[in-house]
């Protein structure tokens, strides 16, 4: 029963490494390695999210089940996605562009795919250290959030408006300076305190998962029809959640009513 997490926190690794192989393998004339890139990626995020899950639920958590499963999720999350962003968005850019142009986005490209790579660990690491961490804007109390978002969920967006191309990659110059905003952004999101859904209220053992079930078996008939727009949808729609909750929350706090004291006026004798 020990081994079964690692099981799955091995396949989370597995899945990550063919992601790197296949990033360094596309071009612009084999784009269909950029794809399967992508879909190693997607593929991991359930098994990242089920690896902890059975250690609890079989009481076999430990150390080094922890230890082993940050390290796959740097390997699967941050080093894969990075590699991914920028060999797909930078790397294959056409030739024929202007070549002062072409080589300041290449510069950039590296900079930013490295920032995503260096925020995810940052993330880990806090998660690794924080003790009831706090997030900025508390959302609903009977739900529970990250604080940042997760990179999981940083990687599933790459990874997503990746297989929405089917893999083509970036040929304009102004689609890869969008792509170097998106990354930087999702590379700041990670290292915010703002609020993400977790998820982790969700019960699977509960007296009556029908309903779980027939959802999770209509995302599996609609991922394997509409997976290109699905995925992109759901990645986005998520971290969206995050940027509006923030949003709704500093609007909140800045037109919240200041509270003014009842002023008291002496009252005469009524007669």
């Amino acid at each position: 029963m020990f081994i079964l997490p690692s099981l799955f926190t091995a396949v989370n690794i597995g899945a990550g490494f063919f992601a790197i192989t296949q990033s360094l393998q596309g071009s612009r004339l084999e784009t269909k390695p950029f794809d399967y890139a992508a879909l190693a990626i997607g593929l991991a995020i359930p098994f990242d999210a089920l690896d902890g899950r059975i250690a609890r639920l079989t009481g076999t958590e430990s150390d080094f089940g922890r230890e082993l499963d940050s390290l796959a999720d740097v390997i699967t999350f941050g080093v894969a996605p990075s590699i991914l962003a920028f060999a797909w968005g930078f790397r294959s850019l056409p030739a024929s562009m202007d070549p002062d142009v072409r080589a300041r986005l290449l510069q950039l490209g590296v900079f930013v795919c490295f920032l995503f790579l260096l925020c995810g660990a940052a993330r880990l690491a806090r998660f690794n250290v924080s003790v009831n961490p706090v997030p900025k804007n508390p959302g609903r109390p009977d739900r529970k959030y990250f604080v940042g978002m997760p990179i999981p969920a940083a990687a599933g967006i790459i990874a997503a408006v990746v297989h929405a191309f089917i893999g083509w990659p970036i040929s304009t110059w102004w689609v890869a300076a969008i792509w170097i905003l998106l990354v930087g952004f999702i590379g700041f999101l990670m290292v915010s305190t703002w609020r993400f859904w977790s998820g982790k209220e969700i019960n699977l053992t509960g007296r009556q998962p029908f309903r779980l079930f027939v959802l999770v078996g209509l995302i599996v008939y609609l991922l394997a029809f509409f997976s290109r727009e699905l995925l992109v949808l759901i990645a986005l729609v998520y971290m969206f959640s995050g940027v509006l909750a923030r949003i709704a929350y500093s609007w909140r706090r800045h037109h919240k009513p200041a509270s003014h004291p009842l002023s008291s006026s002496p009252q005469g004798p009524i007669g």
